[in-house]
């Protein structure tokens, strides 16, 4: 069953993005979805627990509220408030999904 894991890096201070809220959500064929983990990122930019273990291979949602995060940093609030990645797991692999964030920009790659 597809494992899967994040982490988060604040690019503009060059440091862990620490405290960061994180919403997954499996998404349904119809368009509806459901909470399904909530999770807040750790001094290390990383979550304790993985988001996702030995649960359905689907169509899923990682949303990243960035946005209080940034409103608390020397580098200012910027335009982002949540940032949503969708993905498709398969029913076998370990997912690693990091998130590389500044007030303004942001990318997103499968990771190891």
């Amino acid at each position: 069953m597809p494992k899967l894991t994040t982490h988060v890096l604040n690019q503009a201070e060059g440091i862990a993005g620490s405290g960061i809220h994180i919403v997954l959500e499996q998404l349904a064929a119809d368009g509806s979805c459901h909470e399904i983990a909530r999770s807040v990122t750790n001094a290390d930019g990383r979550l304790d627990a993985p988001l996702l273990d030995d649960d359905q291979p689907g169509d899923y949602r990682l949303s990243f509220m960035v946005g209080e995060y940034f409103a608390t940093r020397p580098c200012g609030k910027g335009m982002l408030m949540r940032i949503p990645v969708e993905c498709s797991l398969e029913a076998e692999g370990h997912y690693h999904i990091p998130l590389l964030v500044t007030p303004w920009a942001y990318s997103v790659y499968r990771g190891s």
